[in-house]
């Protein structure tokens, strides 16, 4: 079976990158915990700093909306409320 892969685009207010760039980086020993979770990857833009993307794959679906619907999921929405400008999710399957 195929792995689910997301790919999630975060784009920070521009006064509050390094905020959300800790609560990001709070995410990842949680989350590497998780069941079903294969790999969870922080990136940060070279050029744009406030610009961050997690390349994520999943064992299943189900798996991934687990991993959305923890709580540590719930307290980084809370403290990065009106900081993120943009965010974006994209379910993808690997085809090649």
């Amino acid at each position: 079976m195929t792995n689910l892969t997301i790919v999630a685009n975060i784009v920070a207010k521009e006064d509050k990158v390094e905020l959300v760039k800790q609560e990001l980086l709070n995410l990842i020993e949680f989350t590497r915990a998780e069941e079903g979770c294969v790999n969870y990857d922080l990136h940060q833009d070279n050029t744009n700093p406030a610009h961050f993307l997690f390349f994520e794959n999943w064992a299943t679906r189900e798996l991934w909306q687990q991993h959305m619907a923890n709580s540590h999921i719930a307290e980084y929405l809370a403290a990065t409320e009106g900081a993120v400008e943009s965010f974006v999710v994209n379910e993808m399957t690997q085809i090649g």
